[in-house]
């Protein structure tokens, strides 16, 4: 059988060559989830036999489907596949079933992946830890402890603890690259338009993007070249064509300039995760980059504006969810407006309840202006700053997150902590560009720290061939959580 840490370009490989089935990759990926899920909850859902029979087409078809034949992979529970179970972590959808297909789901399946289940997320994607999931949090396979991150948690459980070789989640503020960070996965936050939002549930619709999550760059760069594209079912999805960026990895940055903006680096970050950082830099830096200085002055304002501009939208979109149309409906109300209200009370957790409530009020008559074109405004100011930078470097570095994982139950109620722990994140979905995290290390409690990456609009390119330059001359996508054994039975289990 496969290692089930193999990346899913070694195993597609091992499938073409018939070293081993699809059917037989994708049944160790669904043994291993029900050997370890149970102490880690990364999937709300598991569908065996979809996937299976799946599996087996593709080895009873004979030709190669496409660049990803075989290869299991997991989906944040907010991406409709159709004729399963959509919940987006909320008592809201809890007995939707989606009637048709996202179109990454269209494009993955036809590239020949293979969906095994969906993945634990906070309630519409609102959090940064998946303790706002309506049906309980992940936890980090480093430390059961303390939060994976959010609000793409589960994707980047399933992926690091060798689940799957591959997820796909959703980054609003950095729900891909926060928990990417905290497991010690690389994940990626495509430009804004890259990639097809059609089936994807809507948070906050100018920021959302669907993105890979994998334990290797390699990975990540395939993944993207599938998904993304033009799409007429999404106004949003741009037509531009699609680079073949696996042809960017060629382990030379010689050349690249990486802007630094040591502005930012200061109160509130973790002094193992700026030591991670610094060292990740002299790596960079020995591999052939120039480090420069940039400012960008108006990302301290990046958290208040992505709370204005993000709740906004959330109040806009959520409406949708009264009981009428689809979702749970409170029964036996006495009046319609009774209705709503109890569906809305009852299917909605407290955060969810907070955003909306928050969106609402900058979005009403005399406080619009004050907030949320006010908001605006400065998003506009954040994306003329790196515009700026990217006139004298390629990319710029910061830490993806400030502190390494932290408690279960440490700051769920101080709702502005667990907002701060998007600080270094929110910056690049607010300018609409793509950003990747890649492991830079461990603290002394054996935390996985992330190494932030942003780039031009449009070029995943350059942050992709940095990205892997970097992963080539470090230990970190090696490493795995100790907790877990690795082999090739059906008894792997929590050491």
């Amino acid at each position: 059988m496969a290692d089930p840490y193999a990346t899913a370009v070694s195993l597609r490989d091992a499938i073409g060559r018939r070293e081993v089935s699809a059917e037989a990759v994708c049944r160790q990926a669904i043994d291993r989830i029900a050997a370890l899920d149970g102490s880690v909850h990364a999937f709300l859902l598991v569908d065996a036999d979809r996937a299976i029979a799946r599996a087996r087409s593709l080895d009873e078809a004979g030709a190669p489907a496409g660049p990803l034949h075989g290869i299991p992979i997991a989906l944040k529970d907010n991406i409709a596949v159709r004729g399963m179970r959509t919940t987006a972590g909320s008592r809201v959808l809890d007995n939707y079933i989606s009637p048709f297909d996202a179109t990454v789901v269209r494009k993955l399946e036809q590239a020949g992946a293979v969906i095994v289940g969906k993945t634990v997320c906070d309630e519409f994607a609102m959090g940064s830890s998946t303790e706002h999931c309506a049906f309980g949090p992940s936890r980090n396979p480093w430390a059961a402890d303390r939060i994976p991150g959010g609000s793409s948690g589960g994707s980047a459980v399933a992926v690091a603890t060798g689940m799957t070789p591959l997820a796909l989640g959703s980054d609003t503020g950095g729900s891909i690259r926060q928990p990417a960070a905290l497991c010690g996965i690389v994940g990626l936050k495509p430009t804004y338009g890259r990639v097809s939002r059609y089936g994807l549930v809507a948070f906050a619709s100018s920021l959302d993007q669907i993105g890979p999550m994998a334990r290797s760059v390699a990975d990540v760069a395939l993944t993207l070249e599938v998904v993304s594209g033009r799409d007429p079912h999404d106004s949003t999805a741009a037509d531009r064509d699609v680079p073949a960026f696996s042809r960017e990895l060629s382990g030379d940055a010689r050349g690249l300039r990486v802007g630094v903006p040591r502005h930012l680096l200061g109160e509130g970050l973790d002094e193992e995760v700026r030591a991670k950082f610094e060292e990740s830099l002299r790596a960079l830096e020995a591999l052939g980059v120039t480090l420069h200085d940039v400012e960008l002055p108006h990302s301290r304002y990046a958290i208040p504006v992505y709370y204005l501009v993000g709740t906004a939208e959330a109040s806009s979109n959520l409406a949708r969810y009264d009981g009428v149309r689809y979702g749970v409906r409170a029964a036996d109300a006495a009046s319609i407006g009774d209705m709503y209200d109890r569906t809305r009370s009852a299917g909605f957790g407290a955060e969810v309840k907070r955003r909306i409530m928050l969106g609402t009020y900058v979005l009403s008559a005399g406080y619009y202006d004050a907030y949320y074109l006010k908001a605006q405004q400065v998003r506009t100011l954040i994306q003329r700053d790196f515009e700026r930078a990217f006139d004298a470097v390629d990319v710029v570095a910061t830490p993806t997150s400030p502190t390494p994982a932290f408690r279960l139950g440490e700051r769920t109620g101080d709702p502005l902590q667990m907002y701060l722990a998007d600080i270094f994140t929110v910056s690049a979905p607010l300018a609409g560009l793509p950003a990747i995290s890649v492991p830079c290390g461990f603290t002394a409690d054996r935390l996985p720290v992330g190494l932030q990456l942003t780039g031009r609009a449009w070029d995943e390119g350059t942050l992709l061939r940095l990205a892997d330059a970097y992963e080539r001359v470090s230990p970190w996508s090696a490493m795995h959580p100790p907790g877990v054994r690795r082999g090739s039975d059906r008894g792997l289990t929590p050491v």
